[in-house]
């Protein structure tokens, strides 16, 4: 009689490093009752062939957090579940040819510092004293990771699943799922070995996790590249000196070069990421394959010939190594490179942890991460940057294999914050997007959604290579502190395509909002902004809500959140709600001046003396919009919400009737500039499930007469307790530079907090920061430190007001 499994808590499908680290640490937590599926032997999929890099190197805060979890943890792993590891913490050197490189490299020392590591700036000079073998004669330094290393993708496959199986765990090898279907509040998951009856579902499944997402109704935005890595023999001299030194080599990366250099026994691993790659199963000459387990590409090394000479000039000692192995597996890819983690977008009791780029340096803080999502409804660490919902559908497979090779092809590169990635552009467009672009707007997307950056005057310069810059006065500079100064002076007008838009109907309605947001639902013809909190009260989004009527609502978030968002109100639905989405029927621009109201004047016939936070339906050009009066710049303004289909002669009726009043369109980049001066808070910068509502200075927006909505108990607890970090302003003497996301912040030698926005506000002409600081230094008046890619400026807390028009007289004018 079979014992296989009929039922379990949780099913994991797919049985390489990240399903096997998902199932150990469910069990961790205690959640034992869990059985991983896996089509082949454990590893059959990318794991096996994975070079086994563990860098905790990255410039993003959460997926650093992951990446050191995973090499905290792998340090103790082998001990812990008592198996057998071979895992080298060689440390690394990661090269820089250039400045920005540089200021990259000093940026992620300070990041790491905040998080425990101890991470060091090598100049030319000293590089040579970690990597002997190396030509420095054109480097401007490198940064030096302790922590890095390799380990063996199976050995570590395999003792997690270990430590798994020692907690109760069920892993059932050579036992493919074959679908999946739900049964009234169970997911029945099917095999060849019978029905798996189970709560939630885990799609584990590498580079099949798209047809695995069939199932269920997903089809995940991925594609599959092709990676080769290249073993060499061993080199006499490189043998000599790692017995002499009694370690081997640190990992060396050339970043500005595209590939990495590892010492393997006593030869080497070269891995490049080369320009003209290739994408696989793309294609009907070229279809997805049943099973590709334990297989790999047949080598293609000619696209390789210019990444293998570079590395030889680098490392000469490599011209003597004699090339013994080609592997050429295949790597799953999302479109911006990221994982997909957490929960499946309109699926319940279903979750992704799939797609993984560099799947074994983070599969250790993967499985943490899916524990935590699957056991509490929320993770440690604001893991936006690899949600599921980060992606809302649009990105079809053409744009996914388009964006896959180019984040492949540059995978090393630096991240401007002004830079714009031109593959797979033009998605969604304004209905006005051709009068825009003939202005002379420099566009990026937004979750698909192409809007104005900055608009380009004769003679600036619209490279992509002018974009690649940390500096603050970039081509740009100018455009957009004239675009400020027209907002300020006269009137400005922004097209705004994609707000996420959402009409929220059912009697209780105005009930049900209640309970879900921390403050006041606005009364009917009223407008008002809403933070949505978890049970812990962290920040988990932001909502404008409209109030259309009894129990009916708009509630309007951005563009990036809209499967975030929606997925939340409908996780939380009660019966007798409807919520639809009405994103793609309405175009928004926002007009905002003081000459906004004489623009409005000449064009509708709304009732302009109607205040602050007020709507109302009025006429444009014949076509009916609605009119919401509010500002994101902080100045006097509305914004414009037209359907699509009347947006164009809206939008000429504007312009037309602003002209011989100075208006003038602004893009995105000035929006940023206006709304720090205003200390309006950004979505997933300053507003995270890193913080609370509280430590984000929001407690205006809580309405503690309410007797009930989420978030409320710890959010009471919080305030009588005392808070750790408060939010600020600081105006900071910077440099050439603004400071970055997680910039550091100091205070008589110590970190003390940390920037979430930073950038140059135009009207009042200095730099300035919003951020989180320890409670007993927010105080206006109080000097501390920015840390600035590894300069430390002087900064001051303000006071807890605007910058910019502190009493809103201007606002509300």
């Amino acid at each position: 009689m079979s014992d296989f499994p009929t039922s379990a808590r949780v099913v994991i499908i797919g049985g390489g490093a990240v399903g096997a680290s998902a199932l150990y640490h469910l069990c961790k937590v205690g959640w034992t009752d869990c059985v991983l599926l896996e089509k082949n032997e454990l590893t059959a999929g990318s794991t096996w062939h994975a070079a086994g890099n563990v860098p905790t190197f990255s410039s993003s805060w959460s997926i650093m957090n992951m990446q050191r979890y995973s090499a905290e943890l792998y340090r103790g792993l082998g001990a812990a579940v008592d198996y057998p590891m071979n895992y080298h913490v060689t440390g690394s050197v990661r090269l820089g040819h250039t400045k920005e490189r540089l200021q990259e490299f000093q940026r992620v020392v300070g990041m790491g510092r905040y998080q425990g590591m101890d991470l060091n700036i090598l100049s030319p000079g000293e590089i040579r004293d970690r990597y002997p073998f190396l030509e420095t004669h054109d480097l401007t330094g490198a940064l030096y990771d302790p922590y890095d290393g390799d380990i063996d993708p199976a050995q570590l496959t395999q003792a997690l699943a270990k430590g798994a199986r020692q907690m109760g765990a069920r892993i059932e090898r050579f036992c493919p799922a074959t679908g999946a279907r739900r049964e009234g509040d169970e997911w029945v998951i099917s095999t060849p070995k019978g029905d798996i009856r189970c709560e939630i579902v885990v799609n584990a499944a590498g580079y099949y996790a798209r047809e695995v997402g069939k199932w269920f109704g997903r089809d995940l935005p991925m594609m599959v590249m092709s990676h080769q890595y290249l073993l060499f023999d061993t080199i006499p001299e490189l043998e000599s000196w790692s017995k002499s030194a009694g370690h081997k080599l640190p990992l060396l990366r050339d970043v500005d070069s595209s590939y990495y250099l590892r010492q393997e026994k006593y030869g080497f691993n070269l891995g490049p990421y080369e320009r003209n790659c290739k994408a696989h199963w793309v294609s009907p000459d070229d279809p997805f394959p049943e099973d590709f387990s334990f297989q790999l590409f047949p080598d293609d090394l000619e696209r390789l010939e210019w990444y293998i000479g570079d590395a030889m000039a680098r490392v000469p000692l490599l011209e003597k190594a004699a090339l013994t192995k080609v592997i050429n597996g295949p790597i799953p890819y999302t479109p911006d490179g990221n994982p997909l983690i957490g929960p499946m977008p309109g699926v319940p009791n279903a979750f992704e942890a799939c797609v993984f780029t560099f799947g074994i340096c983070q599969a250790g803080g993967a499985g943490k991460v899916l524990a935590e999502w699957v056991t509490e409804g929320a993770t440690e660490w604001d893991m936006w940057s690899c949600d599921p919902r980060r992606f809302t559908g649009f990105e079809d497979p053409d744009y996914c294999v388009k964006k896959g090779m180019e984040v492949y092809g540059h995978e090393y590169a630096i991240h401007f914050p002004h830079h714009a990635w031109p593959v797979g552009r033009m998605k969604k467009l304004s209905p006005v997007h051709d009068r825009v672009a003939a202005m002379g707007a420099q566009f990026g997307a937004y979750n698909g959604w192409e809007r104005a950056l900055w608009y380009a005057r004769p003679g600036d310069d619209t490279s992509e290579e002018a974009q690649r810059t940390w500096d603050r006065e970039g081509p740009w500079f100018g455009a957009v502190r004239e675009e400020c100064l027209a907002v300020r002076d006269a009137a400005g007008i922004l097209d705004l395509p994609g707000f996420s838009r959402f009409r929220l109907t059912g009697a209780g309605a105005a009930d049900w909002l209640s309970r879900q947001i921390t403050g006041k639902v606005p009364r009917e013809g009223r407008l008002g902004l809403a933070y949505f909190a978890d049970a812990k009260g962290r920040i988990v989004t932001e909502m404008s809500v409209a109030s259309l009527g009894p129990d009916e609502f708009w509630l309007i978030t951005a563009a990036t959140a809209q499967a975030h968002d929606r997925e939340w109100l409908e996780r939380h639905m009660e019966p007798g709600l409807a919520l639809t989405d009405e994103t793609e029927g309405w175009a928004t621009q926002i007009l905002t001046g003081p000459a906004s109201r004489a623009i409005l004047a000449e064009v509708s016939d709304a009732d302009l003396s109607r205040g602050w936070l007020s709507f109302q339906t009025a006429r444009i050009a014949g076509a009916e919009v609605v009119l919401m009066r509010v500002s994101f710049a902080g100045e006097l303004g509305w914004e414009i919400h037209s359907r699509v289909a009347d947006t164009p002669r809206v939008w000429d009726a504007v312009i037309a009737a602003g002209k011989p009043r100075g208006l003038r369109p602004f893009g995105m980049f000035a929006l940023n500039s206006l709304r720090i001066e205003k200390g309006y808070r950004a979505w997933k910068g300053d507003l995270s499930t890193d913080y609370t509502v509280l430590q984000g200075g929001l407690e205006r927006f809580i309405d503690w007469s309410k007797p009930d909505f989420r978030g409320r108990a710890a959010l009471a607890a919080e305030k009588q307790a005392g808070f750790a970090k408060r939010f600020v302003t600081l105006k900071v003497e910077a440099g050439d530079c603004d400071p970055p996301y997680m910039s550091t912040i100091w205070h008589e030698g110590r970190v003390v907090g940390e920037t979430t926005s930073g950038y140059w506000g135009h009207r009042v002409e200095a730099c300035l920061a919003l951020g989180m600081l320890r409670a007993d230094l927010a105080t206006p008046g109080t000097r501390v430190e920015v840390e600035i890619f590894g300069g430390r400026y002087p900064a001051e807390v303000l006071a807890d007001a605007p910058v910019w028009d502190a009493e809103n007289a201007r606002l509300r004018g």
